[in-house]
């Protein structure tokens, strides 16, 4: 089916190749990665930034703080060498939308806060409308991974193959 604007556009035209699906995985899990790292250091930072949201309390603040950087470190990983990549993008999308929901949440709120994405540094840059963008973006990306018919890229298949090929 075409309609208006997409009528020239073809969903299948939409690049699934290995390489393209390879590339995604490893920038979306490499960027949970990164953003888990700060966080796994140090979770008492973390909580303090998840308490400037004012939905949870301390306890749950802390929970969170220690259980969420693990998953998003175990997704990553997974999402880049290839270990159940639909589990891990679904995850990942969740997580993503979760976040985008407090982002916009705390803004229409008006609060000044940092967002806690990626360091738990209060001064660093604060929530602002080009967060909640760039969280739909990824969105996006990660339910192109989820729905993406070419789920046999990964690094672990590509090692695996050249390690085949080598003997």
């Amino acid at each position: 089916m075409h309609i208006g604007i997409f009528k020239n556009y073809d969903m299948k035209s939409i690049p699934s190749n290995s390489i393209v699906v390879l590339l995604a995985r490893i920038f979306l899990g490499g960027l949970f990665v990164v953003a888990s790292l700060d966080k796994i250091t140090d979770p008492q930072a973390f909580a303090n930034a998840i308490l400037q949201y004012k939905v949870v309390g301390p306890t749950f603040a802390m929970l969170t703080a220690t259980i969420l950087p693990s998953l998003e470190l175990l997704c990553g990983l997974s999402l880049i060498i290839g270990l159940y990549p639909r589990g891990c993008a679904l995850l990942l999308t969740v997580m993503l939308v979760g976040f985008t929901i407090l982002v916009a949440s705390a803004l229409f709120r008006g609060l000044d806060i940092s967002c806690g994405c990626f360091t738990q540094d209060p001064n660093a840059s604060k929530i602002n409308l080009q967060k909640i963008l760039e969280n739909c973006g990824l969105i996006i990306l990660s339910v192109w991974l989820l729905f993406n018919k070419n789920q046999g890229s990964s690094l672990l298949q590509l090692f695996t193959k050249r390690q085949d090929n080598s003997v």
